[in-house]
């Protein structure tokens, strides 16, 4: 039996199951996605699935601060369709 991932959400900083979670990822070639497999490879964030979480992140800057770049308008607003469809 194995484990069931922890990992930390960048919008509340609570502890919540890895497959609860959106996970966002920069590649090796600096592009920034939103990972729907769980498996692509490069540095990752995790966010919950609302909105106040999101936008917490945005205006604390979480995601720049992991990602150590600027983040596009473009990754905020497809955070956002993804959020609302589930």
């Amino acid at each position: 039996m194995s484990d069931i991932l922890q990992r930390t959400c960048i919008g509340c900083n609570t502890k919540k199951n890895k497959n609860d979670l959106i996970r966002i990822v920069k590649d090796k070639n600096g592009i920034i996605k939103i990972d729907n497999t769980g498996k692509m490879q490069g540095r990752g964030a995790y966010i919950c699935n609302n909105i106040a979480c999101l936008e917490n992140a945005k205006k604390k800057r979480k995601l720049e601060k992991s990602f150590s770049c600027k983040i596009d308008e473009n990754i905020y607003e497809n955070l956002r369709g993804v959020i609302s469809e589930k």
